[in-house]
């Protein structure tokens, strides 16, 4: 054991949410690769590295939801740390954290195909990384020409605690809310930041008598399934790969312990890495099982192709399908859509490649197979002529700039 490097976890993996117990895993899955690797999980690590010269660490190093106190600890004694906590996140400072840029496109990418064109997002000027999400995602949607209204919430929506100004605080939280619906125009497509207020929201809509999915769309929060799930309508999600986030972080650390053997002058002209890892992918349920469109016939064809994008989908299998001449589902997609059906196939499925690009590490021709197209010739020329750039040129451009964020 006195071989054995000793690594703090500073997880708080008593909260049973994938940001914390999905992300020790990953640390865990790391150690047991390590032979001289031994995880100690303490929540109060970091104090051990209080400035005191003379006090022995017990640490080689931690890994944690760190504060910014413990950050400024540890660069204090020069203490090897790895952050995954992005509201404490330092210019100096090791971290790897979700790409909550790539997060908010994806969100907004997946509203889109599916007609909407109001959108709104719902997030606390508290949280660093909603901001930027939400940001992100009223980009995208404004890039195509729609609007976005926004909302900051003045504080916290969850406090604890049956006190008077608890509940004062609650209800300045529900007026928000409430002036924020009366300026809507339904069908809205929304990024809500977490599922707790997503479930108010869906309640507000309600009151009102707008339903959920076909007058308000909601992605809400990451993908902790038994929130998402219950009560209905289950909640659509985002997927974050916290396992990897731990598993990098604890590679990260690895490295910076090896380094520590180098000279204090040549650490400090190391500049601190930063990874910031694409979410997995949208997890689809209810809350957006619906594609915002008058028609219910065109309705029903969208389903239908997007049910069957991953393989060769042509008019005659839509009119097929849904018991109507060619003709009349010619004629109903100009109406509707201003587009043919051949061309809302090549639009969605170059959307399913914008998203599998940012969201995966699968090939691009693998992507090319899961999204229906013939070969990877066929979608590289459909992709050039819609976006302006080749498949990896648009993968490659998004990576610079989330390495230069």
């Amino acid at each position: 054991m006195k071989d054995k490097k000793r690594i703090g976890v500073q997880m708080e993996i008593d909260q049973p949410y994938k940001r914390h117990v999905s992300v020790f895993a990953g640390v865990h899955k790391y150690a047991r690769e390590k032979s001289d690797w031994h995880l100690v999980v303490d929540d109060w690590a970091s104090r051990s590295i209080l400035v005191q010269p003379d006090r022995p660490i017990p640490f080689d190093g931690i890994i944690g939801r760190l504060s910014s106190q413990d950050i400024v600890r540890a660069h204090r004694r020069q203490f090897p740390i790895v952050n995954v906590l992005f509201e404490t996140d330092e210019k100096n400072t090791t971290g790897v954290y979700p790409d909550y840029a790539a997060c908010g496109r994806l969100r907004a990418e997946h509203l889109l195909s599916r007609g909407f064109r109001n959108f709104g997002t719902l997030t606390s000027y508290h949280s660093p990384a909603h901001n930027i999400e939400s940001s992100s995602f009223a980009t995208t949607v404004r890039s195509e020409g729609y609007p976005c209204k926004g909302l900051y919430l003045e504080g916290p929506w969850t406090v604890m605690g049956d006190t008077e100004s608890n509940y004062r605080r609650w209800k300045r939280v529900r007026k928000q809310i409430e002036t924020w619906l009366d300026d809507w125009q339904v069908p809205m497509g929304l990024f809500i930041a977490d599922v707790d207020i997503a479930r108010v929201i869906i309640e507000s809509c309600y009151d009102r008598g707008w339903n959920v999915p076909e007058d308000v769309a909601i992605v809400a929060g990451t993908n902790e399934e038994e929130l998402c799930l219950h009560p209905e309508p289950s909640l659509t999600s985002l997927e974050i790969p916290y396992e990897t986030i731990g598993y990098e972080a604890a590679r990260l650390l690895d490295q910076l312990i090896h380094q520590s053997n180098k000279s204090a002058n040549r650490r400090a002209k190391e500049p601190a890495t930063k990874l910031f890892l694409a979410p997995t992918g949208v997890v689809a349920r209810r809350s957006t099982d619906f594609f915002a469109i008058d028609n219910e016939l065109i309705r029903q064809a969208l389903r239908y192709i997007d049910v069957n994008l991953h393989r060769a989908v042509s008019i005659d299998d839509v009119a097929n399908a849904l018991l109507v001449s060619r003709r009349k589902l010619t004629s109903e997609f100009r109406r509707h859509l201003n587009r043919t059906v051949a061309g809302e196939v090549q639009r969605l499925r170059i959307e399913r490649v914008k998203r599998e690009l940012l969201s995966t590490e699968l090939t691009v021709k693998e992507i090319a197979e899961r999204s229906g197209f013939a070969s990877l010739r066929t979608l590289n020329d459909a992709f050039v002529r819609v976006v302006g750039c080749a498949p990896r040129d648009y993968r490659n451009t998004a990576l610079r700039s989330e390495d230069s964020s």
